[in-house]
């Protein structure tokens, strides 16, 4: 692979995927296993294809450290889908759930839910800051079917470094930003999903991991393709599954664990990786977080420079300089740096270097 010309990726989703991955894609794209076939033409219903899936489903049960008592699906149409298909399954009629409210992918949820009748309660918010801060000591509702959150919010940059304590109830968090960066109190959870396309693969597909108990509360006689039962009992294989996206996802969750270490080491190079930019843009004026600090996500770094012209100066040049997509989402304007697990220390270092020298041009 040409690496030189590859440059530092800090785009938000589609993110960057680790190196080591991409290169043992192209190794096999046109040979997938010795099958004489690219892993996109295998049919779903071969035995190459079982092999992909079972791994890719046993990996992330070994990393997360959970057993047979939870579900590992893949289900098409993103984290979006989940929002619609949550209150589907597990709201009825006489059912109530809580939702905490901490940005635009939480409020999207919510919408979901309220679109089809259901009852909700917005136990909690951070909209009167601007969505700047992680809600803390929040009462939910003892009768409530589940208490929803999103776990990392990509455009405010902030994330939940503690779980909240639901008494009981089944918590289901959006992970679609940070899953697999750290490890998780499984127990804690019923479900937690994730669109690939951030921090564990390409678009295109979703992870749902829940717990069995979880899902026999469910609905019945919902439509197949949005029932969670159709994906349970069909290996995720009920009709022709985001085969690619599968395969990646396995890929990604082998370099977390054999190359990387597991969760934990992936967390604590998370943390280091965050530290070097945090630090440097509280080390001065010129740049400042839009987080409050006990807030911050360590995978979303989002900033302000002194006014928008220099904003869009910085983003033209530093894509110039081979780093790109620092442009904040087109709902807040601003800066932002993605810093998934497959960003580098080296990454960091480089992004440093350029705002510590595009600051200096700037304040001569």
């Amino acid at each position: 692979m040409m690496t030189d010309q590859r440059i530092f990726n800090f785009n938000a989703g589609p993110a960057a995927l680790p190196l080591p991955v991409l290169e043992e894609i192209q190794s096999e794209f046109l040979n997938f296993a010795g099958s004489g076939m690219s892993v996109t033409e295998i049919s779903h219903r071969s035995a190459y294809f079982d092999a992909v899936i079972d791994e890719a489903v046993a990996r992330a049960k070994r990393l997360l450290g959970i057993g047979d008592d939870y579900h590992v699906l893949f289900i098409q149409g993103g984290a979006s889908m989940q929002f619609a298909m949550i209150p589907m399954n597990f709201l009825g009629p006489d059912d109530s759930a809580d939702f905490v409210n901490t940005g635009t992918w939480s409020t999207k949820a919510i919408k979901e839910a309220q679109i089809q009748g259901k009852k909700v309660q917005v136990v909690a918010s951070s909209e009167d800051k601007d969505f700047s801060y992680i809600p803390k000591d929040i009462r939910f509702n003892a009768g409530a079917k589940f208490v929803h959150i999103t776990s990392n919010n990509t455009i405010k940059g902030t994330q939940f470094h503690e779980f909240p304590e639901t008494a009981g109830v089944p918590l289901v968090a959006d992970m679609s930003s940070d899953i697999f960066s750290k490890p998780l109190p499984m127990k804690k959870f019923g479900m937690i999903y994730a669109g690939a396309q951030k921090n564990l693969g390409p678009s295109g597909c979703c992870m749902v991991i829940m717990k069995k108990d979880f899902l026999d509360t469910a609905t019945e006689g919902l439509p197949s393709m949005l029932a969670y039962k159709t994906y349970a009992d069909k290996n995720s294989m009920y009709n022709t599954p985001p085969c690619f996206g599968i395969y990646t996802i396995g890929l990604v969750l082998k370099w977390i664990e054999e190359e990387m270490g597991g969760l934990a080491e992936m967390a604590d190079y998370n943390i280091q990786k965050a530290d070097v930019l945090y630090d440097f843009i509280d080390s001065g004026e010129f740049y400042r977080t839009t987080a409050e600090k006990n807030s911050r996500s360590l995978m979303n770094v989002t900033f302000r420079l002194p006014d928008e012209d220099l904003e869009k100066e910085f983003i033209a040049k530093a894509t110039e300089a081979g780093l790109g997509g620092l442009k904040g989402h087109r709902s807040v304007g601003g800066c932002r740096a993605s810093i998934y697990n497959a960003a580098t220390m080296e990454s960091m270092y480089a992004l440093v270097e350029f705002m510590e020298s595009f600051e200096k041009e700037k304040s001569a």
